[in-house]
């Protein structure tokens, strides 16, 4: 796992990327949220798409709001940058929308994106 700090608007992000699935249930997710406040302190995080379950966008498996329900207990926020383009699933979609327009998940197109959004929360 790596994890990389990013500084805006006096906001500490963990950028973190890994070769392999960083969220496949909730365990892993609270074990990265653990390891980025222990290694940055920091409350706030951005992981690609590519890092999450695919089992997290089919929300029959209820993996993703058991996963988000922990990052909001633990006042953690997480943008997820990725094409969510190929999903069908209407659920799905309007999950990701109401997700996004909120203050604690947001799943956006890139970096860039992720970090504007995250910069910008009050503490």
């Amino acid at each position: 796992m790596n994890i990389q700090q990013i500084n805006k608007n006096g906001v500490s992000i963990a950028y973190v990327t890994n070769n392999e699935t960083l969220i496949s249930d909730v365990q892993s997710a609270l074990d990265l949220m653990a390891t980025v406040r222990y290694e940055l302190d920091s409350n706030l995080i951005i992981v690609n798409k590519s890092e999450v379950s695919e089992a997290f966008f089919d929300l029959k498996t209820r993996l993703a709001g058991e996963v988000l329900q922990k990052f909001i207990n633990y006042q953690t926020k997480i943008a997820i940058i990725g094409d969510y383009s190929g999903y069908t699933s209407k659920s799905l979609k309007d999950f990701i929308y109401e997700s996004s327009n909120g203050n604690d998940i947001f799943f956006v197109q890139d970096v860039e994106q992720a970090i504007e959004k995250l910069s910008s929360l009050k503490a």
